[in-house]
């Protein structure tokens, strides 16, 4: 099988990890543990593996792209808070849930959104040089977010130790390889040969992340399927309208069809695995299940990115 036949038939691929992810996690839940110490390393290997194919003499230019900017920010910032404001307004009866929903759906994504926008036909460059930017107004806003949309004593403080400890370990860390790997690779043989076996692993590295997330969090979320319940049409409607919110935002500032697809990703695309540690500093009283609805929103989430990487190079946009 080559490279190119590889990438072709990645769906096929993503589907089978994660369906058997879900049933090996609910056969043999104690293995959970084990696999949700993965999951930092795995995506860690997954971005490195992404940065390897991406030219980094050209991410200033994404930073200068000012109607890019300027739609990235507005759709995540401004448009998406509106939008969860409104499909969360049912669930201030039911605090844990609300808080678990709001920490997610607020934070956009700033590590492996940049691979499913690579899948996707976007450009992956623009998405990665807006991460910094992503993260530093995610950091400052979600305390302001989480003060204005939670009733009563559902607001609560966080901690920005999370959001930097992922921007080191899943971006810096990562990238810095990277970097190194691409330079080495012009003045080693070796290097090169290393790099060149790296073009094949986007991937099955991918692969290996929906296993360990999926594998390590989908029993959880089934011993508390039944209070998680109201949770779940948030979830499925925020991933039928963000995408619809990034597209018309990017049409709204005139970009072409590859930039108008990383908003779209951008806008769809959560900081779950982020966000994770914040629900689990949470008060005792609110920490398991709203852990259990971030988890939630990452396996909805994670299904609907293989239908993304299809269907947004398709809508957005294609007679272009």
């Amino acid at each position: 099988m080559t490279r190119e036949q590889l990438e072709q038939n990645q769906i096929p691929v993503y589907l089978v990890a994660v369906i058997g992810a879900a049933l090996a996690g609910l056969l043999a839940p104690q293995a959970a543990p084990g696999l949700g110490a993965l999951v930092t390393p795995a995506i860690a290997v997954l971005m490195y593996a992404m940065f390897l194919q991406i030219p980094f003499l050209q991410l200033r230019q994404g930073l200068a792209n000012k109607r890019f900017m300027a739609a990235l920010l507005v759709a995540n910032f401004v448009l998406i808070p509106l939008l969860v404001w409104g499909l969360t307004l049912g669930l201030h009866d039911r605090p844990a849930i609300l808080i678990g929903a709001l920490l997610v759906l607020l934070t956009p994504c700033i590590d492996y959104v940049v691979v499913f926008t690579h899948l996707g036909k976007g450009d992956a460059r623009l998405t990665l040089a807006a991460t910094p930017v992503l993260l530093l107004l995610q950091l400052s806003l979600l305390p302001l977010y989480l003060a204005l949309i939670p009733a009563g004593d559902a607001a609560v403080a966080i901690a920005i130790g999370p959001f930097v400890e992922a921007f080191l370990l899943l971006i810096v860390l990562p990238l810095l390889l990277a970097v190194l790997t691409g330079a080495g690779a012009r003045r080693s043989r070796m290097v090169e040969r290393w790099n060149d076996a790296w073009a094949w692993m986007p991937v099955p590295a991918m692969a290996a992340v929906l296993i360990v997330v999926m594998g390590s969090q989908i029993a959880l979320v089934a011993q508390a399927f039944a209070q998680l319940l109201p949770v779940v049409p948030v979830y499925l409607g925020f991933m039928l309208l963000a995408p619809v919110v990034g597209a018309l935002t990017a049409r709204a500032f005139g970009l072409p069809a590859t930039t108008a697809r990383s908003v779209t990703f951008s806008s769809a695309t959560r900081n779950s695995l982020v966000v994770l540690p914040l629900a689990l500093a949470l008060p005792e009283e609110l920490r398991a299940l709203a852990a259990a609805a971030v988890i939630t929103q990452t396996l909805i989430e994670l299904v609907f990115e293989l239908i993304y990487i299809r269907l947004i190079p398709a809508l957005v946009w294609r007679s272009r």
